[in-house]
């Protein structure tokens, strides 16, 4: 299940040519708003989905290979789970679970309460790589920023933004990295950490890439490559809550099926339920039996 494209929901990537940094851009608009609306999120927690998403779609481009990255936020706060999940084609989804009212002017370690992000990487081909973060910093990218300079010791900043923009929820981000073959100078990351602290969240959830990129750097030369279209791709289907229903013991089936008519299989991803009677059931497990013989 995906999002029909529009031109916001794009992953920019762009390269200073006379200085050592490269930079990310990522706007994002029906993507943002597909993961906000499967489930009556209040406010605050529409913004740490927003921000995980931005983070982990700068995340999945600096990777180098085929694979994808989770990013999960748990805690003991009154936000239990935040997770975002993206490969490097950009196919995106993400859920949060949460407990009781959440305070309209909530902050990440007030709705997180003592947690940390674990950074999941698994390459379609090699091992899988995770990491445990701490939660130091007063919002996610100051997280991440923390992350980038212990793990692959880069100097690394991230701008991310949630809000709205004519009247509908958006989420943008920037990040700007020291090139990693250390020909770059910290005057020079300096120097455009300055330029693009004054971007605003009008002009990231509103201008075209060439624009704001531009407004932010006209005085430097900036190669803009062909951009990379942004997707909600859910993966789930009613085959696959077919195949879930089958593990399940039998007799534990009926008794659902006795008390409540149909078995249901509910997405936390997209918001899909996938309802199965009591027929479409035993025809299921009939199917499964061992020695089923086909029919032809």
């Amino acid at each position: 299940m995906t999002t029909q494209v529009t031109p916001n929901n794009l992953l920019h990537r762009y390269l200073f040519e006379d200085l050592s940094v490269r930079g990310e851009l990522v706007q994002l608009n029906d993507v943002y708003q597909r993961i906000i609306t499967s489930k009556d999120y209040p406010v605050p927690i529409q913004h740490l989905l927003g921000e995980l998403l931005v983070a982990t779609s700068l995340l999945t481009a600096t990777l180098k290979f085929e694979g994808s990255i989770t990013m999960q936020l748990q805690g003991d706060g009154p936000v239990s789970l935040v997770v975002i999940n993206g490969d490097n084609q950009q196919k995106m989804r993400g859920v949060a679970r949460w407990d009781g009212q959440i305070a309209a002017d909530a902050t990440l370690h007030q709705l997180v309460g003592n947690g940390y992000l674990v950074i999941t990487i698994e390459p379609k081909k090699g091992e899988r790589y995770q990491g445990v973060v701490g939660l130091e910093g007063d919002n996610l990218a100051q997280v991440l920023e923390g992350y980038f300079l212990r793990s692959e010791q880069l100097k690394t900043r991230l701008w991310i933004r949630t809000g709205e923009h004519d009247g509908k929820p958006h989420a943008a981000g920037m990040l700007l990295q020291v090139m990693p073959d250390g020909t770059g100078s910290e005057e020079d990351f300096e120097h455009l950490e300055q330029l693009t602290n004054t971007v605003k969240d009008s002009e990231l959830f509103g201008l075209e890439a060439t624009d704001l990129l531009y407004r932010l750097y006209n005085q430097e030369k900036v190669q803009l490559f062909t951009p990379q279209v942004v997707e909600f791709v859910c993966g789930c289907s009613r085959e696959r809550s077919a195949a879930a229903i089958i593990t399940i013991a039998q007799e534990e089936v009926n008794s659902i099926l006795a008390e409540e008519g149909q078995v249901s299989l509910h997405c936390d991803y997209c918001g899909t339920t996938y309802s199965f009677d009591s027929a479409q059931v035993s025809e299921l497990f009939a199917q499964s039996a061992p020695n089923n013989p086909t029919v032809h």
